[in-house]
């Protein structure tokens, strides 16, 4: 095996998979959390989820990571888009799935800020780098 194929798959490794979830609600709003000041981009709005686990599905982290955030059940979902992105001191790979239909009333269980935010009212708030793709194709009509 040459250097540069090990270092492809180093770098394949070096990847933070999060399953990212765009809650849809009433009256085209999106729900918002604000990430805690001391994590990697604290301060900066995100839309929920999370790492997945060693061995966990998508779909597990997905509906783990809002049940374990927000205490909702999620009954439907599905792909949006994917998004790779390099902020130098991490790479991530977000996974993004629109959530449709749920079980309960999202409230913020880990203590993060929240709130329902039009599609219309996303260029208003601070976002990671990453997450610019999402708003891009949330304004533009995906879902």
């Amino acid at each position: 095996m040459s250097d540069n194929s090990r270092m492809g798959a180093d770098d394949v490794s070096a990847l933070v998979h999060v399953a990212v979830a765009v809650i849809l609600g009433d009256d085209e709003q999106v729900l918002l959390t604000q990430r805690h000041a001391d994590s990697h981009q604290g301060g900066l709005w995100e839309f929920p989820g999370g790492k997945l686990e060693s061995g966990e599905s998508l779909s597990g982290a997905l509906l783990r990571e809002l049940r374990e955030e927000l205490g909702i059940e999620v009954s439907a979902h599905h792909a949006l888009l994917r998004i790779e992105h390099d902020y130098g001191d991490k790479r991530v790979l977000l996974d993004v799935h629109c959530v449709t239909e749920f079980e309960g009333e999202p409230s913020p269980c880990e203590g993060q800020p929240m709130r329902w935010v039009g599609v219309s009212e996303l260029g208003d708030y601070a976002f990671p780098e990453a997450n610019g793709a999402i708003v891009r194709a949330l304004v533009s009509g995906a879902r």
